[in-house]
């Protein structure tokens, strides 16, 4: 697989394939491309969507790090298993790479897990940011970042990422958003993909939450002015950092 930073938008997805393929869309087509995105799902933040802003779930009969999924058969025509091939494009803005995993299942296929559990859809879910498989049996869980429960947010403020590590490299390239959560498919909001230098850069407007591959120093105001920061971590709303504005200049760190 092709684990990318960004979103299946700033990495110009094939909006026909993927998480975004038609019902009838043979397999390959479907596998071609999924996204695991921080986002709201029906009150829950940070809770993790796919590119068409599917509320994803675990199942808690699946053992943590196990290895298997204990749902197969008419359990996965209800819980549709979020699974991936060779080849497959995996985009996670909002999520640590080193969450991010797959297990075999027992028809063979590989299935993507976070936190170190299988992930699935629900099949009565049906747009985005329905959760009607929360809690169903006492099971069934929408997943958060780092694969436990998603929560509402007032009991889960957004946290400030950490300072960058002595010796964090610099980034060699950064997805910004104008929508919080990695947000660029919703309304109008869209991201840009920028590759820092020694030189001030600004953005048009406003950037309300980025996706760096290594440390970036970030600004309030145009030309690398007012408020400052350096991150090396997916900052999912700048205004932890202070940033109400957004994020309107950057420079390599």
């Amino acid at each position: 697989m092709d684990y990318l930073r960004g979103s299946a938008n700033s990495n110009k997805a094939d909006k026909n394939a993927g998480d975004r393929a038609p019902e009838s869309a043979p397999a390959e087509v479907k596998q071609k491309w999924v996204e695991l995105r921080v986002a709201n799902a029906g009150g829950l933040e940070p809770a993790v969507v796919n590119g068409n802003g599917r509320t994803i779930y675990w199942f808690s009969d699946d053992p943590v790090k196990g290895g298997v999924s204990n749902c197969n058969g008419d359990c996965a025509k209800t819980w549709p298993p979020i699974t991936v091939a060779k080849g497959t494009k995996v985009f996670f803005p909002g999520i640590k790479k080193e969450n991010i995993g797959v297990v075999k299942r027992q028809d063979g296929r590989l299935q993507l897990t976070i936190g170190g559990r299988p992930i699935y859809l629900f099949s009565k879910d049906e747009k985005a940011g329905d959760i009607k498989g929360q809690n169903v049996g006492g099971k069934w869980f929408v997943i958060n970042p780092e694969g436990k429960r998603a929560v509402a947010p007032a009991e889960a403020p957004a946290p400030a990422p950490t300072p960058p590590a002595t010796g964090a490299k610099p980034a060699t390239s950064v997805t910004f958003f104008t929508g919080k959560n990695f947000d660029d498919f919703s309304g109008t909001n869209f991201a840009t993909g920028v590759k820092p230098s020694a030189q001030c850069a600004d953005l048009r407007g406003g950037f309300q939450s980025l996706s760096p591959d290594g440390a970036v120093k970030i600004w309030s105001e145009p030309g690398c002015k007012g408020k400052s920061a350096i991150v090396d971590e997916d900052v999912r709303d700048t205004a932890v950092l202070g940033f109400p504005n957004g994020v309107q200049s950057y420079i390599n760190a």
